[in-house]
């Protein structure tokens, strides 16, 4: 058994706190962004867009994130805490609508500059893993979408949230929906019959839908939302949602002339 008992402050510069959360999402973009430039990105043209499109990620990962969570995650709080909407550091991103903020803004990029948009969202698809693994460590450092209970050997006690033993289903989705994702679809986007554009961002919404939904068997569900239909959890339906928008999207891009 593992005791987590670990600060979520990173440093402090003065009175300034710096906390791994903050510090996952800024590593995550810019790894990506080096990744994409460094290997991944061969026309001039392209290089230089990437680099404006990198200002539109951001506000779309960091609004859609905190919009997503507030509203699908825990509406009645921040209606009498409205405030506290903008107190991002403390937590409380959603990925699904993350998810949706990044292909928002990358469509209106690509129209902008007539580009066709799924272009940057295959790139997007392939860095978005590292972005991922990074916050699900920083989930685990803030004690937070902690796992369910378990004796297994290798569980661990949240110190600030209880003293039981728990998954540590942090770690689980930063393998899978992390290192396992970015290996599968740098793998795939190197094979010819995944060249078209589309097919790769919509196999990572596929991916990372499954991963998703099997994981959140070890994850305990946000307390103010609970378990609901059939006892799933709000990011396993959501996970089936996706799973078959992406399944239906890839079948549309695999059989376009």
């Amino acid at each position: 058994m593992f005791i987590n008992n670990f600060d979520p402050v990173a440093f402090q510069i003065f009175s300034f706190e710096i906390r791994w959360y903050s510090l996952a999402y800024v590593f995550g973009i810019i790894f990506g962004w080096a990744y994409c430039k460094k290997k991944l990105i061969k026309d001039q043209k392209l290089l230089n867009l990437f680099d404006d499109l990198i200002t539109y990620l951001i506000i779309g990962i960091i609004v859609g994130g905190r919009l997503g969570y507030v509203i699908f995650y825990n509406l009645e709080y921040y209606l009498k805490n409205f405030s506290e909407i903008l107190m991002i550091w403390n937590g409380g991103m959603s990925f699904h609508g993350g998810l949706i903020g990044i292909i928002f803004v990358t469509v209106i990029f690509s129209k902008k500059h007539k580009i066709d948009s799924y272009i940057f969202l295959e790139l997007i698809a392939l860095v978005a893993p590292i972005g991922i693994f990074l916050g699900r460590i920083a989930n685990f450092i803030n004690s937070e979408l902690y796992g369910r209970e378990t004796d297994i050997i290798w569980s661990v006690k949240f110190v600030a949230i209880d003293n039981v033993s728990r998954h540590p289903s942090q770690i689980y989705e930063a393998i899978f929906e992390g290192l396992v994702l970015f290996f599968l679809l740098n793998h795939f986007a190197k094979k010819d019959n995944f060249n078209k554009p589309g097919l790769i961002s919509c196999l990572f919404i596929i991916l990372y839908s499954l991963f998703r939904f099997i994981l959140e068997f070890f994850r305990a569900p946000d307390t103010q939302v609970g378990y609901l239909v059939f006892q799933l959890t709000l990011g396993q339906l959501f996970s089936i949602v996706f799973f078959f928008l992406g399944l239906f999207l890839y079948l549309v891009k695999r059989n376009e002339n």
